[in-house]
């Protein structure tokens, strides 16, 4: 199987979105608070040119949990 740059993207996503879904279900155990606390990252670019204006928001939760799902996802598809 040919690896491109594409199928990576998509097992780090596909990694970050399961990652901050064991975050959310396991935020009430006591324990892993340090796994599951997030860090947010915000970016609002805006313009407005008379004729054409828009505003874009972009926000990424962050946790250790997600980064270590994204980190075993680029592991999985190095094994590939």
């Amino acid at each position: 199987m040919k690896k491109n740059g594409w199928l990576l993207l998509l097992f780090i996503g596909l990694g970050l979105i399961g990652g901050s879904l064991l975050a959310q279900w396991l935020k009430d155990v006591p324990g892993l608070s340090f796994l599951t606390r997030t860090t947010n990252l915000s970016w609002s670019p805006a313009a407005d040119l008379i004729v054409l204006s828009y505003d874009l928001t972009l926000r990424l939760e962050v946790s250790l949990l997600s980064i270590l799902a994204a980190g075993a996802a680029v592991w999985l598809y190095r094994k590939m």
